[in-house]
C-alpha cells in the first residue's frame, strides 16, 4: 500500500493533512467516508511521493494541481512522477484547483467514471461489481 515509503514521508504527510490546500479540503468533503463507494486516504505516502488522495482498492491516485503546476519544470516533474507511479500499477488522474472549485460536479463524475472503468477491468461482469 505504501510501496516502500520511508518513515520521514509519514511525518510529512501528517503535516500536509493538517495544512491541506483549500481545493484539497473541498474535494475531501466529497471523498470522505466512502461517499462514492471507495475509501480514499488523503496525503498518502507512496514510494518517495505523497499522493493528494489515494484509493488502494482501485489503485487510483488523485492529484489537485495549483497554478505552479503549469510551470515547465513542474510539469516535467509531474509527468515523471506520474510515470513512476504508473510503473507501480497505479492510475493517476489530475484536476486543477479551478475544476474543484468551479466544477465539482463534473470533477466527481470524472472520478466516478474512472473508478467504474477500473472496477469493470477487474470484474469479469463489468461495472456491476458482482
Amino acid at each position: 500500500m505504501f510501496y516502500g515509503a520511508e518513515p520521514i514521508l509519514f511525518e510529512l504527510a501528517k503535516k500536509l493533512r493538517a495544512n491541506q490546500t483549500e481545493a484539497e479540503s473541498v474535494l475531501w468533503l466529497y471523498l470522505l467516508n466512502n461517499q462514492i463507494g471507495f475509501r480514499f486516504k488523503r496525503q498518502h505516502p507512496i514510494k518517495y511521493f505523497i499522493a493528494d488522495f489515494y484509493c488502494h482498492k482501485a489503485k487510483l491516485v488523485i492529484e489537485i494541481d495549483g497554478g505552479y503546476h503549469q510551470l515547465p519544470e513542474q510539469y516535467e516533474y509531474d509527468k515523471n512522477r506520474d510515470y513512476e507511479l504508473e510503473e507501480l500499477g497505479l492510475k493517476v488522474i489530475r484536476f486543477t484547483n479551478e475544476q474543484v472549485f468551479f466544477d465539482i460536479e463534473n470533477t466527481m463524475k470524472s472520478i466516478q467514471k474512472e473508478l467504474n472503468n477500473i472496477a469493470s477491468e477487474k470484474s469479469p461482469l463489468g461495472d456491476l461489481g458482482v
